[in-house]
């Protein structure tokens, strides 16, 4: 079998939803990083073989094939295919799963993994109509389908975690998002792009555009319940509604090698998992024993964790049955902090997870990421 490696991983800075990025359409966003991404590595564009696209919301400007379309947009040939894929919040991460198991099945030498989502321009739901009560319903009498705002509290009740935890957990995502940022360690994976201020005026965003760099604990605590009226979760301890894309090249690691790339991490797991599609969120539990099992080591061995703050409660549930060094957790902050632009936040979770791996000498990392109606995702990668 083939080995597949990370050659390179690439991002836009996140934008606020009808921020910095609101002008700019998806499909021109993903080109932006495509090419970004083909730029940095040094990579022939004809090399590429195939570009795999995570989108949840594929409709409107995001539909017709949204990764062909920015292939067409982008400095890559016509001759570069394309395929756009929803795993919802892990698009993504699978993404990045299925060009790794096509090099390792030896179907193709060097492929981009990649994902794109604004959701200032396509609306979330916006695919099915607006809302659940558009899905079958027979799926309804079947299950209790909920939001999964609904799901974060009955996380939160379960577990017993409370309003005080979530938004201490969601100001520590500020601030260590704020730390990584003034000193430099996004910039090395961030590919600028010109947006537009709040009067319209041309300006080149750099970073992630909604952390707060001064965060305010006491503001937070005074928001109220987001989805229920005596709940916990709220705008401050959930992830932020976002614009952004990230790639990441996937290559043959002996054929990268020849060609004069130097691989820099590999894969050891790569899983994703199914089950209660109401509480939904907590899938992350077995996706996590599932990696760990399948790559033949403990979470005291990962050096970096990225799971992605969907909500603090999932998180924090997380945290509570593996009891985990929370400074390994999502160290630079995470999607409460930077935003969570659906189809692209499992290649840019990825695109930190790399570039942290680096900057920390470390060798094993995990991903891992909650999803809709009951499924997760999880990535092990180790650096070489």
């Amino acid at each position: 079998m083939k080995e597949a490696v990370i050659l390179e991983a690439v991002r836009t800075p996140i934008g606020k939803r009808g921020g910095a990025l609101k002008a700019v359409r998806p499909d021109a966003l993903y080109a932006h990083v495509l090419n970004a991404l083909v730029q940095k590595s040094g990579i022939a564009p004809a090399l590429v073989e195939d570009v795999i696209t995570g989108c949840v919301t594929q409709a409107g400007e995001q539909g017709a094939n949204v990764g062909r379309l920015a292939v067409l947009l982008s400095e890559l040939p016509q001759t570069v295919p394309a395929v756009s894929l929803d795993r919802m919040c892990g698009s993504s991460q699978q993404a990045i799963h299925f060009a790794a198991q096509a090099v390792a099945a030896g179907d193709a030498r060097y492929l981009i993994a990649g994902g794109v989502e604004s959701m200032t321009r396509v609306p979330m739901f916006s695919d099915i109509g607006g809302g659940f009560e558009k899905l079958n319903p027979e799926l309804h009498k079947k299950y209790e389908i909920v939001h999964q705002g609904e799901s974060a509290e009955r996380i939160a009740e379960r577990y017993r975690i409370s309003r005080q935890e979530l938004d201490a957990f969601s100001f520590e995502s500020h601030k260590r998002a704020a730390r990584a940022t003034r000193a430099g360690h996004f910039r090395s994976q961030i590919a600028p792009i010109q947006g537009t201020d709040a009067e319209g005026r041309p300006f080149v965003l750099e970073v992630d555009e909604g952390i707060r760099f001064q965060p305010d604990l006491a503001k937070m605590q005074a928001l109220p319940p987001a989805f229920r009226e005596d709940g916990v979760v709220t705008a401050a301890n959930s992830s932020q509604i976002s614009d952004g894309a990230a790639a990441v090249l996937i290559a043959e690691r002996d054929a990268a090698i020849a060609d004069g790339f130097v691989p820099r991490a590999r894969f050891l797991a790569r899983v994703v998992v199914a089950g209660d599609p109401t509480l939904q969120l907590l899938e992350v539990i077995p996706a996590t024993k599932k990696a760990l099992s399948r790559a033949g080591l403990s979470l005291r061995d990962i050096d970096v964790i990225e799971i992605n703050e969907a909500f603090a409660s999932v998180v924090l549930a997380w945290a509570r049955e593996f009891n985990p060094d929370m400074e390994r957790v999502n160290p630079l902050g995470g999607a409460i902090a930077h935003g969570h632009p659906l189809g692209a936040t499992g290649a840019v979770l990825m695109t930190k997870l790399l570039h942290e791996l680096e900057r920390r000498d470390g060798q094993f990392g995990l991903q891992v990421m909650c999803i809709g109606h009951g499924m997760a995702t999880a990535t092990v990668i180790e650096r070489i």
